[in-house]
């Protein structure tokens, strides 16, 4: 059980502290709600160009990681398709700092040719190392858009293309980041050897005379149910051949979440788990094979990945993913599998709460979708799952016309023929 006190400033910053005694250290982490989901389709990518651009310095403080360093601290951040989260860690006594810093570049941030040009170059080099110069690096680039056709999550994190990063305008930027990053739009955690009463006047001092900003109310294109297979086969110059089938899913906040997650863990989580011990170890279809969910705040994805060995078809390895698929809905999850994946989930649960920075983010997400206080009750939603449930969400989701399969060919690799014995 975590424990957290919260108050809101009048400009709408949302607060969140945890003190905890038992550590000399302290963590300040600011969720910024935006993320690549809320870009224009014509240019895409800004979100994370803003997780560089903030790291460039503000009008007050021309180095941003100077000050930290100085004081023992660190930091980091990362963007996804919802969010994007920024994070200090240093000893507590110097957690003024942290605030320092932080406040003076939601209110000040540095804008000019030169930082973006900086940061541009920086993401671009990214997008070449990270998507396009990686075997299969570019997988969410082809399959996000197979999945989604209305949505944003339509394109990744990183952008559709470098071109969007390459024809960023000053003026775009300031305009991007004066709509989402002002106090009413982030919500704040401390956590640490820090007490509310004292978080409260430096969140004051510090936060409390910046704009609130123009309050919008986020209006995104939602994804239709999918009612037809599709797939996408590309020939590329990676080393094995490469098989990804997506369906969609309920949304981060569905109560569905707990059974899907939980079904991913059956299927793909670690050397005991279905598809590991059934396709890797006894038929040896794969050299490696994986299951997970996105978790994405609106409609998300359930994901198989699977490399054939290189005497196994494409469709032979197809052929064993969907009997897997098809096990789950139609047989239920025996009960010692199904308290096994539980129990691994409720120690990942009980770990998370260990570590000061997991907390701190884990708050503020939950914050997010609603109340920080669900994170101290996921552990129970998972265990109250029941096998009929997890055949019910199987049966909802794994559907030939649910589904989106991404083929990777192996450039100069002959694929296997499958053979028929009579």
């Amino acid at each position: 059980m975590v424990k957290f006190n919260r108050f809101t400033l009048n400009n709408g910053l949302r607060v969140i502290v945890h003190e905890d005694n038992t550590t000399p250290m302290a963590v300040l982490n600011i969720l910024y709600d935006v993320g690549a989901r809320d870009e224009d389709p014509e240019q895409t990518g800004f979100a994370h160009l803003f997780e560089h651009l903030m790291f460039g310095g503000s009008a007050n403080i021309p180095n941003y990681d100077g000050p930290l360093q100085r004081v023992g601290g660190e930091n980091n951040a990362f963007t996804s398709n919802d969010i994007t989260n920024y994070y200090i860690t240093l000893p507590s006594a110097n957690i003024e700092t942290a605030f320092w810093l932080e406040s003076d570049r939601m209110l000040n941030l540095a804008f000019s040719e030169k930082s973006l040009e900086v940061q541009r170059n920086v993401v671009i080099e990214e997008f070449k190392q990270r998507y396009l110069n990686q075997p299969y690096g570019d997988v969410w680039l082809k399959l996000r858009p197979i999945v989604y056709k209305q949505h944003p999550y339509r394109w990744a994190t990183i952008g559709k293309t470098i071109k969007h990063i390459e024809d960023a305008k000053i003026e775009d930027v300031k305009a991007f980041f004066k709509k989402h990053y002002n106090p009413q739009n982030a919500i704040m955690v401390v956590g640490g050897d820090v007490k509310t009463e004292d978080i409260k006047v430096l969140a004051e001092k510090w936060f409390g005379s910046i704009p609130a900003g123009e309050k919008y109310v986020r209006n995104l294109p939602q994804e239709q149910p999918q009612k037809e297979e599709r797939r996408e086969t590309v020939t590329a110059k990676v080393p094995l051949n490469d098989v990804y089938i997506a369906f969609q899913m309920e949304g981060r906040v569905d109560e569905s979440y707990y059974p899907v997650e939980l079904m991913s863990d059956i299927l793909s989580r670690g050397n005991s788990s279905r598809l590991y011990r059934n396709l890797v170890k006894e038929k040896h279809i794969f050299s490696e094979v994986h299951a997970y969910i996105t978790g994405s705040l609106d409609k998300g994805m359930f994901v198989l990945e699977g490399k054939p060995l290189e005497n196994i078809s494409i469709e032979q390895a197809e052929e064993a993913l969907w009997q897997e698929l098809e096990r789950l809905k139609n047989e239920d999850v025996p009960a010692d599998e199904l308290t096994k994946v539980k129990n691994k989930t409720e120690a990942t649960m009980v770990f998370s709460e260990m570590s000061l920075l997991d907390k701190a983010m884990n708050l503020a997400f939950y914050e997010l979708m609603g109340d920080a206080d669900g994170f101290n009750h996921e552990s129970a939603r998972f265990l109250a799952v029941t096998a009929e449930q997890i055949r019910a969400h199987a049966n909802t989701i794994f559907k030939r016309e649910n589904s989106s399969t991404l083929v990777y060919l192996a450039q100069g690799v002959e694929e296997p023929v499958e053979v028929i014995s009579e």
